[in-house]
């Protein structure tokens, strides 16, 4: 009786150990279920027998149950083009070489005259089965399996027997068919079960005759796993009974297929006659149309050469007055641009004339306001700083005071006359009223501050001047080369002018320029050990001093 079985669907994890190596037999390697050495049909690379199935043919999509299975095991079933016809004639000897496996002789004790046909096909290699053959062989296997003991499923198949049916022939079906290729025994019994289960039908298979009415492939399935005597015929007449079938089907096909076309022909033959006869009768209309339209162009064509003709006509006297048109106001044209440009210049000339006139005016009034405004804070100075009141004395008390000595006056000293470089001189023409200082930048402070850099020297000499412009009141200007100019210098004090000569003159020429920009009369110091400067400014009305005389008085400060 056989042991239960369960069936469970396997994850992917027992497809691969499917392909894999099989569990050990617990009856140990010397056991009746051990695989014994391969023998020469058992199949190395180039040998006729088992070959290596790839699971990704082996297994596949298909329906499940019997009918179904048989489409993974296809290349493992004799398929002779792929390289993987499992069920081959070499691998039957292996099995007899295994410890306890059963011979021929025992074979032919099980099914009768089974043992003679195989030894009718020892050495004789198998037939090549066709597709559906193949495929109903697995079908018919692992419908089977479960129905043998558990001492008789060999081990390679014992997982596979676990399986669910609808899945049994789907992913076993390459182990099934190396088993039945390698195990002749194996195959014995499970081809006695599907002849005793196929009924009368696997009885007359089983007795070597085929029933007319049997299904072909059934016939052949049946015979390939009871092996009676004449089955190689069955095999092969299955297999041209399916060949038939398939070129039947090739030959309805095509016939099919030409009838389809004969039909298409035929509508399309009709439908080309009547677009052909609509077409001829359109033909017909259009060459009466383009009758009709020839005439119509050549009296179109008459019209317009005559229409051409007149408009050459007019184009040609348009041309010409469009040349005189063109001329005359060409003409205009250049003489508006010439008047243009007369008053252009007239108002250049006149505006130019008109800002030189009111920058002079300008200048003199500023000259004029300058001067008059210094001669009365000079007068008023003077005044002032003479603190003149009522004379005491006549001119020639004066005289006599200077020119001659009195009878018992004391002697007095002559007054020393002030240098250039006398503070005290610098102090007395600064209180002078509107009194101008200019002072060269650095001629004063290379020869006060010349260990200083260049930044620091005009920062002192500048915070210096705002002093003094804060004291007196008067005008400061000082003059820097511009050639040391630098940028971002800090705001100068008020009351302080900071001026850089531009690129191509030096600061002695731009003091000269302001000295002689000043009114007569007005008081002008500069500051300068220039002794060419200092002369140059002197013929213009101004006091020359001497740098020390500006470096003691800042120093005093």
């Amino acid at each position: 009786m056989s042991a239960p079985h369960e069936y469970a669907d396997r994850p992917s994890e027992e497809e691969a150990a499917l392909l894999g190596a099989p569990d050990q037999d617990p009856s140990g390697p010397d056991g009746p279920g051990a695989a014994g050495p391969p023998g020469p049909g058992a199949g190395g690379p180039d040998g006729p027998g088992v070959v290596g199935v790839d699971p990704d043919t082996a297994v596949s999509e298909g329906a499940g149950g019997a009918e179904g299975a048989g489409t993974e095991s296809s290349h493992a079933l004799g398929s002779e083009a792929a390289g993987s016809n499992a069920i081959g004639s070499g691998a039957a000897s292996s099995d007899a070489e295994r410890p306890g496996a059963v011979g021929p002789g025992a074979v032919g004790a099980d099914t009768g005259d089974d043992g003679g046909a195989a030894d009718e096909d020892a050495g004789v290699p198998e037939p090549v089965l066709p597709e559906p053959v193949r495929q109903r062989i697995t079908a018919l296997t692992a419908a089977a399996l479960p129905g043998m003991p558990a001492d008789e499923i060999p081990v390679a198949l014992r997982r596979v027997a676990r399986f669910a049916p609808n899945r049994r022939a789907r992913l076993g079906g390459a182990a099934l068919a190396a088993q039945l290729t390698a195990d002749p025994l194996f195959r014995q019994r499970i081809g006695s079960r599907v002849v005793t289960e196929s009924g009368d039908l696997g009885a007359a298979v089983a007795a070597g005759m085929a029933p007319a009415a049997a299904d072909p492939v059934e016939v052949a399935a049946l015979a390939y796993l009871a092996r009676p005597a004449g089955w190689r015929d069955l095999v092969t007449a299955a297999g041209e009974s399916v060949r038939a079938e398939v070129d039947s089907a090739a030959v309805a096909h095509q016939i099919r297929e030409a009838e389809q076309r004969a039909a298409r022909a035929e509508h399309d033959r009709a439908v080309a006659k009547v677009e052909a006869d609509k077409l001829r009768d359109e033909l017909a209309r259009v060459r009466e149309e383009l009758g009709q339209l020839r005439e119509e162009a050549r009296t179109t064509a008459r019209a317009l050469r005559e229409t051409q003709a007149a408009h050459k006509r007019a184009a040609d006297l348009l041309a010409t007055e469009k040349g005189r048109t063109a001329k005359a106001a060409a003409d205009h044209d250049a003489e508006v641009r010439r008047l243009r440009t007369r008053l252009a210049e007239a108002e250049a000339a006149a505006a130019s004339g008109k800002q030189s006139a009111k920058d002079a005016r300008a200048a003199d009034d500023a000259r004029l306001w300058l001067l008059l405004e210094t001669i009365g804070q000079a007068a008023s100075g003077l005044r002032r700083e003479l603190a003149l009141g009522p004379a005491d004395k006549l001119p020639a008390d004066f005289v006599a005071d200077v020119a001659a000595d009195r009878p018992g006056a004391a002697e007095r000293s002559r007054p020393r006359a002030q240098d250039t470089d006398d503070p005290g001189r610098l102090d007395q023409l600064l209180a002078l009223p509107r009194a101008h200082l200019i002072v060269d930048g650095y001629n004063v402070t290379k020869r006060g501050f010349a260990e200083m850099s260049l930044e620091h020297q005009r920062k002192r000499l500048i915070t210096g001047l705002g002093g003094i412009a804060a004291q007196t009141g008067d005008e400061v200007t000082v003059v820097f080369d511009g050639a040391e100019r630098v940028h971002g210098l800090p705001p100068a004090p008020r009351g302080v002018r900071v001026l850089f000569s531009r690129k191509g003159d030096t600061a002695d020429e731009l003091i000269r320029q302001l000295v002689r920009a000043e009114p007569a009369g007005r008081p002008l110091v500069v500051i300068s050990s220039d002794r060419e400067v200092a002369d140059g400014v002197r013929r213009h009305g101004a006091y020359p001093m001497g740098a020390d005389s500006l470096l003691r008085r800042l120093a005093r400060s």
